[in-house]
């Protein structure tokens, strides 16, 4: 993953440059106000701009100026899903503080160290957030299609045009009932797109996705496969995790989310230490790369636990790359935040 993300970085930087372009790695633009961002010219996101104001206030500022990085993961049956669910939900703010990578909005500090995570709780609650049933006796892949199916839709695409469906009803739409097409019967294709428009904090479609990172520099991007694969892909971790987080309950879990999103690594939610959890968690996921023994660079490392490194160091003195740039800025940025582009940028 990590060659492929070296890749990609060559490849863009290569674009870049010929246009005068740069890439940085943050979890928010840190200066540009939304007047100032272009659209990307998709006609779902039209749809979607136009209906973001009218379920929370902040689902443009999420659309336009803020950034994530994303795992996936393979599950290998209706159980291990539901295993891998409830873990990757319940550990979603430890990654979110690890990586909180947004402490700056429109030029000055926001009071936040992960902005983007606030952002997200405060959008269309049917399609976001920490889904409590995923805990709940009798969990599998019928209980998350029945949720995906109570989620109101965004669109219908046909013919290379997306036709507004917001808020009408994928149950209706099975039944031939859609009133922006009457009579139609969805596709498979209508399907896997309808999954695309829920944004909870782990979303299953034929694989799951981890999505409480903030986007961040090449040591970050290369780090967050390698922590949840320690995770997730390792038995032993797995169990290790699951009987870590399975006392608690949704509110713990909703609690350490809004922390995190606040504090990051100095987060602390009932006595619980935020830094203290993630050594542990980090602690798991070594133990399960370690047992993976995937080697590396042409044998020369055993496995794959060396992408930790820059996760280890922020547990160790308690900072997250929020918290960096919070220093740089106060510090020898003299509170001008323009100098983050040439600091930060690929």
């Amino acid at each position: 993953t990590c060659d492929e993300v070296n890749e990609h970085l060559r490849e863009v930087q290569t674009v870049a440059d010929r246009i005068g372009a740069g890439f940085i790695g943050l979890g928010t633009a840190p200066i540009w106000r939304h007047e100032d961002m272009p659209m990307m010219p998709k006609g779902r996101y039209k749809l979607m701009t136009d209906y973001m104001d009218k379920v929370g206030t902040l689902g443009k500022t999420m659309m336009y100026r803020t950034c994530t990085v994303q795992v996936n993961l393979d599950f290998a049956s209706e159980a291990d899903m539901v295993q891998k669910f409830r873990v990757g939900l319940a550990l979603q703010p430890v990654a979110t503080a690890l990586f909180a990578n947004s402490p700056f909005l429109e030029g000055k500090p926001n009071g936040h160290k992960s902005w983007r995570s606030r952002v997200w709780r405060d959008l269309d609650p049917a399609r976001t957030g920490m889904l409590p049933f995923v805990f709940e006796d009798g969990m599998g892949f019928e209980r998350y299609v029945d949720y995906a199916l109570d989620v109101p839709m965004y669109f219908v695409y046909r013919n290379g045009e997306y036709i507004d469906a917001r808020g009408q009803s994928f149950r209706d739409f099975m039944q031939g009932k859609l009133p922006a097409m009457p009579g139609e019967i969805p596709t498979l294709s209508d399907w896997a797109d309808h999954l695309t428009t829920i944004f909870p904090e782990v979303r299953i479609k034929k694989f799951m996705e981890m999505r409480g990172a903030d986007g961040g520099p090449w040591r970050r991007i290369c780090a967050l496969p390698a922590f949840w694969v320690g995770l997730m892909y390792d038995q032993p971790a797995l169990d290790a995790a699951w009987d870590l987080v399975k006392g608690w309950d949704a509110g713990m879990r909703e609690e350490l989310r809004v922390a995190a999103s606040v504090d990051g690594l100095q987060a602390r939610v009932r006595g619980l230490s935020m830094q203290a959890l993630a050594e542990t968690v980090l602690d798991i996921s070594r133990g399960g790369l370690r047992r993976r023994a995937r080697p590396g660079f042409g044998g020369m490392v055993p496995d794959e636990r060396h992408f930790l490194t820059a996760l280890e160091d922020s547990v160790e003195d308690g900072k997250t790359p929020a918290d960096e740039l919070l220093e740089h800025y106060y510090g020898d940025w003299n509170e001008d935040l323009t100098r983050i582009y040439g600091a930060y940028s690929y």
